[in-house]
């Protein structure tokens, strides 16, 4: 399709429950789920917190694959997620899945014959998490089910019969006539091509470029502009914080951004590549951080969020930032025309002090592979198992060789102002044997790197004698006989 003939690139265009939308005067911070209830009226949303969290907002968005052969649909948060970047996207609710002779889809039904609703307010973002997971097509183990809800939070304790619910939904033929079973069809995929054929959206104070130049040149214009990525950080500085924002430029339509690059000796991930996607290519490399993945927000979170956003916010709590530290991570950095790396611990010099100049931005992180014979753990201490922010995350990369340890990287978050690495227990375990008695000296050494603060999540002692222990679980993880994850055992 010719630029010329789409219409202006002022409008937010996007597809809602099948049909093609065109809003033209958006607040560029205007979350989906104001739009959903104020301005449509589909309040089958809900808001819960406001911030990510609890899942009652749960909405699933469909996005073009990297080939643009598919629709690509996910479970997203609606309430800290603004319109602006749905733009050419499609956007499915809970009034979508009913069709109108009445039938429930599927998953309504499970959950209806399941008794998994209560007293409702949760059901409809359980139900669109479980719709997401329907959509991948094949029967969801309880696990798999469990791992797709851990989002969402159901005050009734309810969980017994939503999980079964999930587990039979497949059981179910979907009706005829039920609308949302044209999220395969061939029309929905034409109608985002041909958005996806329009010029850059921009509206007051919100840019959206196309690609890296586009996005080089608008930052040195406005050197005081947000980069907004996923927004699940930035969504709440509006939600909870009632901000009133800087001009921002939204990195999600920049293609050269949203890739993953894979060699023989680095994974590199994009600023606009999705923690969903990003962990998943780490993980395929290096099976130990499956843990940290799966333990890094919920999959809402994981689907809007981004691997580099983590990183560039530069939290003190951030996982990916001692995880990547140990690996000895570096980020590409442009500034107009000039591109630099950087390796990650060098990029933080204080709290929330970056290595950034103005106009500067971060391109993508360069995760070296783990050599076969270097050991890789990452394990955190949170309240809870899942989607909680960390108390303390410990992370350890050790190149052992005939029982040697040649070289450690030890990175830890929550213990500073800055994730950092462990210069002392590192020097311990350096040059020593891989021994009990080697990690003892180094969880007694941490003392001397860090001096942690006391804070809601966790007292100063707390946070010593937890990252103590989590060194001893990295050595322990690779004896034999021990617990290495939740009901496994290292042979």
């Amino acid at each position: 399709m010719d630029d010329a003939a789409v219409p202006a690139a002022g409008e937010v265009r996007f597809i809602l429950n099948g049909q093609i939308v065109c809003e033209p005067a958006l607040p560029r911070t205007m979350t989906v789920l104001e739009y959903l209830r104020e301005v449509r009226g589909l309040t089958g949303t809900k808001e819960g917190c406001a911030e990510g969290d609890c899942g009652a907002c749960t909405v699933v968005e469909g996005i073009l694959s990297s080939d643009r052969r598919r629709i690509q649909y996910r479970a997203i948060n609606s309430c800290i997620r603004f319109m602006a970047t749905m733009d050419g996207h499609e956007l499915v609710t809970v009034e979508d899945l009913q069709a109108p002779d009445g039938a429930l889809h599927p998953v309504q039904q499970a959950m209806v014959d399941h008794h998994g609703s209560q007293c409702g307010f949760c059901t409809p973002g359980f139900v669109m998490s479980l719709f997401a997971l329907y959509l991948e097509g094949a029967p969801a183990g309880r696990e798999r089910v469990i791992e797709a809800l851990s989002g969402n939070l159901c005050r009734c304790t309810g969980y017994r019969p939503i999980i079964d619910a999930g587990t039979a939904m497949h059981d179910y033929a979907p009706a005829a006539t039920w609308p949302a079973a044209a999220v395969r069809d061939e029309g929905r995929r034409a109608a985002l091509l041909a958005l996806a054929h329009r010029q850059p959206l921009r509206l007051p104070g919100f840019y959206a470029p196309r690609c890296v130049d586009q996005l080089a040149a608008e930052l040195a214009a406005a050197p005081h502009s947000l980069l907004l990525a996923g927004g699940t950080d930035v969504g709440l500085w509006v939600t909870k914080q009632l901000r009133d924002l800087p001009p921002i430029i939204y990195l999600g339509e920049v293609a050269q951004l949203q890739q993953i690059e894979v060699s023989a000796q680095a994974v590199r991930v994009g600023a606009a590549v999705s923690l969903t996607d990003a962990w998943a290519a780490l993980v395929g490399h290096c099976p130990a951080l499956r843990e940290i993945a799966e333990r890094f927000g919920s999959p809402p979170v994981r689907n809007s969020g981004t691997l580099c956003g983590n990183l560039a916010n530069g939290s003190p709590i951030g996982d990916g930032l001692p995880t990547l530290m140990a690996l000895g991570a570096e980020l590409e950095l442009r500034c107009g025309d000039r591109t630099r790396w950087l390796t990650l611990e060098k990029f933080y010099l204080g709290y929330q002090r970056k290595d950034l100049g103005p106009g500067e931005f971060v391109v993508s992180v360069r995760v070296p592979r783990p050599a076969p014979h270097t050991r890789v753990g990452v394990f955190k201490l949170s309240k809870r198992i899942d989607q909680d922010i960390s108390a303390v995350c410990v992370a350890c990369a050790l190149d052992v060789r005939d029982g040697i340890i040649t070289s450690a990287r030890v990175a830890l978050g929550g213990m500073a102002a800055v994730a950092m690495r462990a210069p002392a227990a590192e020097r311990v375990l350096a040059g020593g044997p891989w021994s009990r008695e080697a990690f003892e000296r180094a969880a007694a050494s941490l003392a001397q790197d860090f001096k942690p603060l006391s804070d809601m999540r966790a007292s100063s002692a707390y946070r010593l004698q937890g990252a103590a222990n989590l060194l001893r679980r990295f050595f322990l993880s690779y004896e034999p006989g021990s617990v290495t994850r939740i009901g496994e055992i290292r042979p």
